[in-house]
């Protein structure tokens, strides 16, 4: 087909910058779609889980994103600062929250599978969504993404083989459309997929503000008779989460005077608001698409699935998407692999953001100021105060327990890989950077070696030893992470298997013939 790219992604945001660096990688020419000229300075999440950080870990960007967190503990540090009128403050100590009961890093037990074995990227969580576009605009700019910025998508045809996008600046011709464009989708609503869920029933408001009386507020999460509000961890920052029914109108300007009346009523302190930097309005509803694709037209993150944005893991979910998405649509574009293996994108992803959806109508009804909700309240505080509560939690906030049903027995199959401590003296992240697969033989076996011999440009193998983890014999990662196959030292057919996924995810071997 004669296009003009091969893949449109509608929206610029984290998630969309993302995925076109992931197909760039994949060796799709990918054109982005931005109707903002410039980064949205509007108040988002301040942090990312785990998930996201791996992802971001596994592409090279990690000091980056240390350099970004950094600045953002410096100014808590400040913050406390001020607060405890000159007290050199303290280090936050958390892990997350759930319903803003926080979680402290010390009742973390990193044995739990899935806690402990994601190297470097457990350390980072404080980087701003301002900041992910910004480090991935940056990305994508030096992978030659072609990003158009004040170019809005207006509309798309679709015939057999290609997608013809409409554009404030013109059409253009494209092999695939992917919708990343938040929770108001044009793509979802165009494209006609099923979107259902639940109703918002809660009003919820952030802001950076200047204010008088702020003393009196107490920092963090804060649970109160008439709801919910959050102070810190930066100069200003606050949050009022109100259960009196969603807002008349979600577009209408946020004011100094109504975030006022809020914060007074939920906090019960007298605050005057003088100014407002960023402000937004947000509610809990829930609701996800039924499929993520349909024919050549494919979403990912809000565009797919919208909730609360308790726990930030809005971000994360939708980076999750783009890893997944990103490299199966580059095979499919590059001849690598069938169309078929799109449908695993369905297939893996929409279990993951159902349940991301689930849990955060878990913290709403654990914020309701109704007396059985703060009876229930009570309990998960207890429990967020054992090791054994903090750990489930903290695993679940950060998808630890997340296993795609892949083919294989072996406990890492379907699992993000871990970071393992390589025999070279680097780690398995460092082998990622390029967004190919891996086979990591680890006990030198040309069985294992000569099976991957068909897939060069497509698998990477690296022969190397595991000094940390001796039981491990190979290890086949996916470009996304995830253990696509495993084997364990003294394994009786230590490559049974191996084959089936190779070709599964990869493709026919080259020289192979074809079926059919």
């Amino acid at each position: 087909m004669d296009y003009d790219v091969d893949v449109v992604v509608a929206g610029g945001g984290p998630v969309g910058l993302m995925l076109a660096c992931e197909l760039r990688l994949g060796g799709a020419r990918v054109a982005v779609l931005e109707r903002l000229t410039e980064v949205n300075p509007t108040i988002k999440g301040g942090a990312i889980t785990t998930p996201s950080a791996e992802a971001l870990y596994r592409r090279g960007m990690l000091p980056a994103l240390a350099e970004v967190q950094r600045q953002a503990m410096d100014r808590f540090q400040a913050f406390m600062r001020e607060r405890d009128g000159g007290a050199e403050g303290q280090g936050l100590g958390i892990v997350g929250h759930f319903a803003g009961i926080m979680l402290r890093a010390e009742l973390v037990d990193r044995t739990e599978p899935g806690l402990g074995d994601a190297g470097p990227a457990a350390d980072i969580a404080f980087v701003a969504q301002q900041d992910i576009e910004r480090l991935l605009g940056g990305r994508a700019d030096e992978l030659g993404v072609d990003v158009r910025r004040g170019v809005e998508l207006t509309g798309f045809d679709v015939d057999e083989g290609a997608v013809t996008v409409q554009t404030s600046h013109g059409a253009i011709r494209a092999g695939w459309l992917v919708g990343c464009d938040g929770g108001r989708s044009a793509v979802r609503k165009l494209a006609g997929f099923d979107f259902p869920g639940t109703d918002p029933e809660i009003t919820c408001h952030q802001a950076v503000v200047e204010m008088i009386g702020a003393e009196d507020l107490k920092v963090g999460w804060t649970a109160t008779d008439t709801g919910v509000y959050a102070y810190g961890p930066m100069p200003g920052r606050v949050v009022t989460v109100e259960f009196d029914g969603p807002p008349t109108d979600r577009d209408a300007p946020v004011t100094a005077e109504d975030l006022q009346a809020r914060l007074r009523r939920v906090s019960g302190v007298d605050v005057t608001i003088t100014g407002v930097r960023t402000a937004t309005r947000f509610t809990d509803h829930a609701r996800q698409v039924t499929e993520y694709r349909k024919g050549r037209i494919l979403l990912a993150g809000d565009a797919a699935h919208v909730h609360s944005a308790f726990g930030s893991q809005g971000l994360s979910l939708g980076i999750g998407d783009a890893m997944n998405l990103g490299w199966k649509l580059a095979a499919v574009i590059g001849g690598r692999a069938p169309e078929g293996l799109l449908d695993t994108y369905t297939s893996e992803r929409h279990p993951v953001g159902a349940w991301v959806l689930d849990w955060t109508r878990s913290q709403v009804a654990a914020m309701r100021p109704d007396p059985q909700s703060r009876a229930l309240r009570e309990i998960v505080s207890d429990l967020a105060g054992t090791v054994a509560g903090t750990t489930y939690l903290t695993a679940r906030l950060n998808s630890a327990g997340v296993r795609y049903e892949l083919p294989g027995e072996h406990p890492l199959t379907g699992r993000s890989t871990p970071d393992l401590e390589l025999a070279d003296g680097g780690r398995l992240a460092d082998h990622l950077h390029g967004g190919r697969a891996l086979l990591l033989d680890l006990t030198d076996d040309p069985d294992v070696r000569a099976l991957a011999e068909g897939y060069a440009g497509r698998v990477d193998t690296l022969t190397t030893g595991c000094p940390y983890r001796p039981d491990l014999a190979a290890v086949l990662v996916r470009p996304d992470g995830i253990t696509a196959w495993a084997a364990d030292t003294g394994a009786q057919a230590p490559t049974a298997g191996l084959a089936k996924a190779l070709e599964e995810w990869f493709g026919v071997p080259e020289g192979a013939v074809k079926p059919g």
